[in-house]
C-alpha cells in the first residue's frame, strides 16, 4: 500500500532541493508515468493522469479508441473487447481503462525514474544557461571540490549542482587551494558540453581585478567611477585605468580608499599582487604618461597611422620605466593599446634629437591641472548663471579668459569680471621663465671680471640648490662687492691720467713711462682687489 504522505513528502523534498514549483513537480510526474505506461501499454498510448497536492492520490485513466480491427494496441481496442464491459461502445467510441499505480512492475518503475531524472536534469541546464548566461564577468564564489588533472572543480553556493571548473591557464600560480577552501573567481564563459553547460572560471583573467574592485568600490558600483582598461601579468603586476563622470570625485582615490583599505583588500584577495592604479585619459599621449607611471616621463610623441607611442624618459628614469624584465613598459602598452617605444635621454641624444624640446615640456607638466565646477567657486547666482548661459560650467573652460573674453559674455559687468580674473590669478600656479632667468645670468657674468668668470659661473650654479632664504642675502652681498669694486675701478682711472699727463710732458721718456703706467696699473689694481676683499670679508663677518 503506499503512502499518500510519503508522497506528498516527496514531493515537497523535490521542489525545495531542485527549487521547482509545485506545478513544474507536478508536470515531471505526469511525465515520468507517461513514461511508465509507455513502458506496460506501448510509445503511443494515451492517458489521463490526475494529482491531489494535498492528498497526494494519483488518477491514472488510459484512453483507447474502439475500431473493428485494431492496428495499434497502444491506443486501440477492438468492439468485440469492448462489449465486453459495456454492450453499448460502438466504433470510434473511447474507452476509458482506470490505472492503479500498484500495478506498473519495475520495470515501468524504473521507466518513470528515468524520466524524472532525466527531466530534472534538463530543467536544471535550462535553468543554469538562463541564469549565468548573462553573468559573464561577475564575481562568484563557492567552496573547492576537487583538484582534478590540474583543474578545480568548484561548488557555487547558489547551484551547487552546476558543472563550474577552474582550468589551470585560468589560475594564479602561486596560489594553492585545498579541498574545502572557500574560493573566489570570476564567471570568463559558458561552454556547452555533452554533458550540459559547463561555466568556466577564471582567477587569472583582468575581468577579475575588475570584479574585485566593483565589490570593493561603491562609486564604480554606482556607475560613478567606471574601469576604462585592465592590463595584468598574473601574479605579478597589474595596471588599471579608471575614470570619474563626477568632476568633484577623484577615481584613484576612490579606488584606493581610506588609507588604502579597499587596494590593500584586493591585493590580498590576489596574493601580494601588485595594482597600479592611473587615471585614464582620451588622448593617447596624456594616457601614456600616466600609464607609464611611477617613471616620470619627459617627452611623448604620438603616430597615429602606425598606432605607436615614442616615450623620452631621463636616465635616472630608464630603468623604472622598463620595470623588472620589461613589466612596467609592457602593462603599459597593453593599457593603452599602442605600441611604445622607450628612449633614454642620453639614447635619444646619440640618435640626433633636440634634448631641450622634452627637457621644457618636462618642466611645464611638473604642475598638475585639474578641473572642477563653477559652483564650487565664491561666485554670485548672477554671475554663475550668466557663465552657464553662455556654455561654461568647469574652471578650465574660462582660466585663460581675459578682461574683455568675459565682458562680451552677456550679463557680465566690469565687477564681475574684475572678479574671476582675481580668482584665476589665485588658482594659478605661472612657473618661472627660463628666458629671464637667462638673461640676469649673462648680465651678471658680463659685469664679473674675466679672471672672475669660472668663480661666478660656480655661484651661479650652487644658487639653484640653496634656499630661497641665503639666495637673497647672497644676492645682497654681491651687489655690495660690485659697488665697491666699481669705487676702487674710478680711484684707479683716475690716478691713470694723472700719470698719463705727466708723461706726456717728458717726450723722449715716452715708452719708457708708458711702461711705468702699466705697472702702476697693475699695483693699483692689485691694490683695489686688495680692498675688495677686506670689503668681502667685512660683509662675510
Amino acid at each position: 500500500m503506499i503512502d499518500a504522505g510519503q508522497i506528498v513528502a516527496a514531493f515537497n523534498d523535490v521542489a525545495t532541493t531542485k527549487s521547482l514549483t509545485p506545478e513544474e513537480v507536478n508536470d515531471l510526474l505526469r511525465d515520468g508515468i507517461m513514461a511508465g505506461l509507455a513502458r506496460i501499454h506501448g510509445p503511443n498510448v494515451q492517458a489521463e493522469v490526475t494529482i491531489d497536492d494535498a492528498t497526494g492520490g494519483l488518477g491514472i485513466i488510459v484512453l483507447r479508441r474502439v475500431v473493428e480491427e485494431v492496428e495499434d494496441p497502444s491506443s486501440e481496442i477492438s468492439l468485440e473487447e469492448a462489449r465486453w464491459d459495456d454492450e453499448g461502445f460502438e466504433v470510434g467510441d473511447v474507452m476509458e481503462i482506470p490505472v492503479d499505480f500498484q500495478d506498473f512492475g519495475r520495470n515501468a518503475v524504473m521507466a518513470v525514474k528515468q524520466r524524472i531524472v532525466q527531466r530534472v536534469r534538463e530543467n536544471e541546464r535550462d535553468r543554469i544557461r538562463e541564469e549565468y548566461g548573462d553573468r559573464v564577468g561577475e564575481l562568484l564564489s563557492g567552496e573547492v571540490q576537487q583538484g582534478e588533472r590540474g583543474k578545480i572543480v568548484v561548488m557555487l553556493n547558489r547551484t551547487p549542482d552546476a558543472d563550474a571548473v577552474i582550468p589551470w591557464k585560468e589560475q594564479n600560480p602561486r596560489e594553492r587551494f585545498r579541498q574545502g577552501d572557500p574560493i573566489r573567481c570570476v564567471l570568463k564563459k559558458v561552454e556547452e558540453t555533452p554533458k550540459g553547460p559547463r561555466l568556466v572560471l577564471s582567477r587569472a583573467a583582468p575581468i577579475f581585478v575588475g570584479a574585485l574592485f566593483y565589490l570593493e568600490v561603491p562609486e564604480i558600483h554606482q556607475g560613478i567611477v567606471d574601469i576604462k582598461e585592465i592590463a595584468r601579468e598574473v601574479g605579478g603586476r597589474t595596471k588599471i585605468a579608471v575614470y570619474s563622470r563626477d568632476e568633484s570625485i577623484d577615481p584613484v582615490g576612490a579606488c584606493v580608499g581610506l588609507r588604502g583599505s579597499r587596494v590593500q583588500a584586493v591585493v590580498q584577495e590576489l596574493g601580494g599582487e601588485r595594482i597600479d592604479i592611473v587615471p585614464w585619459h582620451p588622448e593617447p599621449e596624456v594616457f601614456a604618461r600616466r600609464a607609464l607611471a611611477p617613471a616620470r616621463v619627459s617627452k611623448v610623441m604620438s603616430d597615429k597611422e602606425r598606432q605607436v607611442i615614442t616615450a623620452i624618459v631621463d636616465e635616472d628614469q630608464l630603468s623604472l620605466a622598463i620595470g623588472r624584465n620589461g613589466q612596467n613598459v609592457r602593462l603599459a602598452s597593453q593599457l593603452i593599446g599602442w605600441q611604445i617605444d622607450l628612449y633614454g635621454s642620453r639614447e635619444w641624444l646619440e640618435l640626433g634629437a633636440d634634448l631641450s624640446l622634452f627637457k621644457r615640456e618636462a618642466d611645464d607638466d611638473a604642475y598638475e591641472t585639474s578641473d572642477f565646477a563653477l559652483t564650487e567657486l565664491e561666485l554670485t547666482p548672477e554671475t554663475l548663471s550668466a557663465l552657464e548661459g553662455a556654455g561654461y560650467t568647469t574652471f578650465l573652460q574660462i582660466i585663460e579668459f581675459d578682461r574683455d573674453a568675459f565682458l562680451a559674455v552677456e550679463g557680465l559687468g566690469e565687477t564681475e569680471a574684475d572678479q574671476l580674473l582675481k580668482l584665476i590669478d589665485e588658482l594659478t600656479v605661472v612657473a618661472d621663465d627660463p628666458s629671464l632667468l637667462a638673461v640676469d645670468t649673462a648680465t651678471d657674468v658680463g659685469d664679473t671680471p674675466a679672471g672672475d668668470e669660472d668663480a661666478a659661473g660656480e655661484e651661479a650654479s650652487k644658487g639653484d640648490d640653496e634656499d630661497p632664504g641665503e639666495g637673497e642675502i647672497q644676492a645682497e652681498t654681491d651687489l655690495e662687492e660690485k659697488a665697491t669694486a666699481e669705487g676702487d675701478e674710478t680711484e684707479a682711472s683716475a690716478g691713470e691720467n694723472d700719470e698719463t699727463e705727466a708723461s706726456a710732458g717728458e717726450d723722449e721718456k715716452t715708452e719708457a713711462s708708458g711702461g711705468e703706467d702699466d705697472e702702476t696699473e697693475g699695483s693699483e689694481d692689485e691694490g683695489g682687489e686688495t680692498e675688495t676683499s677686506d670689503d668681502e670679508s667685512e660683509t662675510h663677518a
